[in-house]
C-alpha cells in the first residue's frame, strides 16, 4: 500500500442474521484527508466504522487501515486510532483531567501527566480541568471526547456523528480543530448528517442501506448524479409540490426555505412535466443541484435493507 493511503478497503460486508448492514463497501482515504461519511440512520455508517477499528469483525472483505490488515491485524489498528462514539461515553463523576488520565492509562501513554497537560492545553480545556464531566454542556463534552481521542497521538480519527446536539458555535470550533489536525497529517473519517458539514470535507462517501452509493469531492458527487433542478417560489408551495410529485419526469419536489426544489434525471422529461405549472403566481429558476438534492435522489433509488 502507498504510504499516503490511510484506508484502503474493498468488499467490506457485515451481516446480523438476515440483515446485511454493510454490503460490499470499498473505500480509499488518503493520509491527512478529511472524508465525510454520510448516510441516514440505519445506513451502516457505525457498523463500517467499527469494522475499520477492529471492534467488529467483517464477514467478508479485505484491505488495510494504516498499513495493517483490517481482518488479521485489528489489535495493531486499535492502538493507532482515535474513535469518538455517537454518545458521550466518559465518566461523569470524574473531572476532565481525571477522565483524560484514565484514558491515557488504558493506552499505556508514556509521561502520562505531561500528555494530559498538553492535551488540555491543545483543546482549550486547561481552565476547566477540575470540572466534572457530568456538569459540561454538549459542546464541552464534545471537546473532552475529542481530547480523549487524541491523548495517545493516533494517526486516524474515526468520529461518529460528533457534532450531534451541539450549538452552531461549538460545531464551527470543532471543524476548525479538525482542519488544523488534518493539516498536521492526521486522517479523519467523520460520519455526519449535516450537509453543511459535508461541504467542509475534502472528499465524501455516501452509504445508504448498507451500499456505497457515491464518493468523491462535493463537485464530483453532484456532477455524477446528473440531476436537473429548478427552484420555485410563490404561494401554496406545499400544494404545488404535491401536484408535481404526481407528474412523470419529476423525481422529487422538496421544500428549501421559502422555495421548493424540483429535480429529475431526465432534463427533457422534467421540462415537459413542469411546463403546465410555470407562470403566475410562481417564479421558476434553474439552479445548481445541492448535496441534499443529490442524496435524497440516491436514497429514493434504493430499497430499505431492513425491509427486504
Amino acid at each position: 500500500m502507498s504510504s499516503d493511503i490511510a484506508i484502503d478497503v474493498r468488499g467490506m460486508t457485515k451481516r446480523f442474521g438476515r440483515l446485511t448492514a454493510v454490503d460490499g463497501v470499498a473505500l480509499q482515504v488518503r493520509a491527512g484527508e478529511i472524508c465525510g461519511f454520510l448516510g441516514p440512520n440505519g445506513s451502516g455508517k457505525t457498523t463500517f466504522i467499527r469494522m475499520l477499528c477492529g471492534l467488529l469483525r467483517a464477514d467478508e472483505g479485505s484491505g488495510t487501515c494504516l498499513g495493517y490488515d483490517v481482518i488479521r491485524e485489528s489489535e495493531a489498528i486499535k492502538r493507532q486510532v482515535g474513535y469518538m462514539t455517537q454518545r458521550f461515553s466518559f465518566w461523569e463523576d470524574l473531572s476532565i483531567a481525571e477522565n483524560l488520565d484514565f484514558v491515557a492509562r488504558m493506552y499505556g501513554v508514556r509521561n502520562r501527566r505531561d500528555a494530559v497537560r498538553a492535551t488540555l492545553e491543545r483543546l482549550g480545556l486547561q481552565e476547566r480541568r477540575t470540572q466534572l464531566a457530568g456538569e459540561l454542556s454538549g459542546g464541552w463534552k464534545q471537546r473532552l471526547a475529542l481530547a480523549a481521542c487524541m491523548i495517545h497521538e493516533p494517526r486516524l480519527l474515526l468520529l461518529d456523528e460528533p457534532t450531534a446536539g451541539v450549538d452552531p458555535k461549538a460545531r464551527r470550533e470543532f471543524w476548525e480543530e479538525i482542519h488544523r489536525l488534518a493539516a498536521a497529517g492526521l486522517t479523519c473519517l467523520i460520519a455526519t448528517h449535516y450537509m453543511d458539514e459535508a461541504e467542509r470535507c475534502h472528499r465524501l462517501a455516501y452509504i445508504g442501506y448498507g451500499k456505497l452509493l457515491a464518493q468523491g469531492t462535493v463537485e464530483e458527487v453532484v456532477a455524477d448524479a446528473r440531476l436537473t433542478t429548478w427552484e420555485v417560489t410563490g404561494p401554496r408551495l406545499a400544494e404545488l409540490a404535491a401536484s408535481l410529485r404526481a407528474s412523470p419526469g419529476v423525481q422529487q419536489a422538496v421544500a428549501f426555505g421559502n422555495a421548493i426544489h424540483v429535480s429529475g434525471e431526465d432534463a427533457a422529461a422534467l421540462d415537459d412535466a413542469t411546463r403546465p405549472f410555470r407562470g403566475a403566481p410562481y417564479a421558476w429558476r434553474r439552479t445548481e443541484s445541492s448535496l441534499e438534492d443529490v442524496f435524497i435522489h440516491l436514497m429514493d433509488r434504493l430499497k430499505d435493507n431492513a425491509r427486504a
